[in-house]
């Protein structure tokens, strides 16, 4: 059982993978959108397919306040597209896994400001870690949804 994060950007779409007890989330990589995120759902079929991913988790960019706000709405579209491309695939017996994952969605605010501050606590520059960050922002996601999974449990 393996879950993926993924943080949607406007020029990479960063990914994470669970390990497969469900305890830690790692970075896998980018894929580079060029300000288009929707450009990533093949990669992306491809990542759950390759690794047998059971549950799908995506950052929703909620506004500060708690609404939705472009990027949940945009976010929310992405999702919706990504389980209908898999619904497709399924049902063209094209889909390698004979499930379907679930996809859900995870408040990601202020995500990204907690990636650039643990890359920077790294010594690393932000010249450097510009690339690193959408993958990290996955990380946190998945790791979010990972500890709030045991906390349920628990």
């Amino acid at each position: 059982m393996v879950w993926l994060g993924i943080d949607l950007g406007d020029a990479r779409v960063g990914l994470a993978l669970s390990d497969p007890g469900l305890t830690f989330a790692h970075p896998i990589g980018n894929v580079q959108v060029f300000g288009d995120s929707f450009r990533a759902i093949d990669e992306v079929l491809e990542v759950i397919e390759d690794n047998n991913v059971e549950k799908v988790v995506i950052g929703l960019p909620l506004q500060l306040d708690g609404t939705e706000g472009k990027s949940a709405k945009k976010a929310l579209r992405w999702g919706k597209n990504l389980i209908k491309r898999m619904q497709i695939l399924h049902d063209e017996k094209d889909w390698a896994l004979d499930y379907m994952p679930e996809v859900v969605w995870k408040d990601e605010r202020l995500t990204t400001v907690s990636a650039h501050r643990q890359l920077l606590q790294a010594d690393l520059s932000t010249k450097k870690h510009r690339p690193m960050v959408d993958q990290q922002s996955a990380v946190l996601i998945l790791q979010s949804a990972l500890d709030s999974k045991y906390a349920q449990q628990n």
